[in-house]
């Protein structure tokens, strides 16, 4: 089971998709704890040094999708060793 789950689907132009993955780059560039703007509220994360990424592109009659999806474990470092 999920602790916490959030999906966010909203139409943004170009620029707007810009700065979004901009944030999420300088958030990861920087690490450690990470505020995300997520609409009219902010997710707040740790951000680990090593993440798991997939990247997915899917090609249909009229559209493409690209998902990019991060993972990294929630455990200390401390306890992920042990």
């Amino acid at each position: 089971m999920k602790d916490l789950e959030f999906e966010q689907k909203r139409s943004l132009t170009r620029l707007e998709a810009a700065d979004q993955l901009a944030a999420l780059a300088d958030a990861l560039r920087h690490g450690g704890r990470a505020e995300l703007q997520l609409g009219p509220g902010k997710l707040s994360v740790h951000i680990p040094d090593e993440l798991l990424s997939e990247v997915e592109v899917e090609v249909g009659d009229d559209q493409i999708e690209l998902e990019i999806e991060l993972k990294w474990s929630t455990a200390r470092s401390d306890e992920a060793k042990a």
